[in-house]
């Protein structure tokens, strides 16, 4: 078993490169979309982009996570995260005792098993990459 892993490994490895340019995707407006509810009636989150198709080993996924005023969300992250605090504000705060009052221009690294908390005292938006396949946060 472990040498048909290996041979799939290395088939992959050595699979041609794509020929030519390879384009890029743009998505106006993107901020202005309302994300999905996921949880609670006031926490949304969706994908805009993800590099699945193109990278199924390594996937990374990027869209937007918006909570409104209400109940605070606590995410336990099962992978990579960046955000980028994009409108409004967001209290955040992990496990270890670190509290921050996010605002614009804020980034912040979440690692993979770390437990966060967002509140907020009206809404925050929030721009994120993660290391996962798309909407599968």
């Amino acid at each position: 078993m472990g040498s048909l892993i290996s041979k799939a490994k290395a088939a992959a490895a050595t699979a041609p490169a794509p020929t030519g340019p390879v384009a890029m995707t743009y998505y106006a407006k993107a901020q202005t979309v309302k994300p999905p509810l996921i949880a609670n009636d006031n926490a949304f989150l969706g994908d805009t982009s993800s590099s699945e198709k193109l990278d199924p080993e390594k996937p990374i996924s990027a869209g937007f996570y918006r909570l409104e005023k209400g109940t605070p969300l606590v995410y336990e992250y099962t992978y990579h995260e960046m955000k980028v605090i994009v409108e409004g504000s967001f209290d955040i705060s992990d496990e270890a005792g670190n509290k921050v009052h996010a605002v614009p221009g804020d980034v912040f690294y979440f690692p993979k098993g770390s437990k966060i908390t967002f509140t907020t005292d009206d809404y925050g938006l929030g721009f994120y990459c993660g290391q996962r396949a798309r909407d599968t946060a």
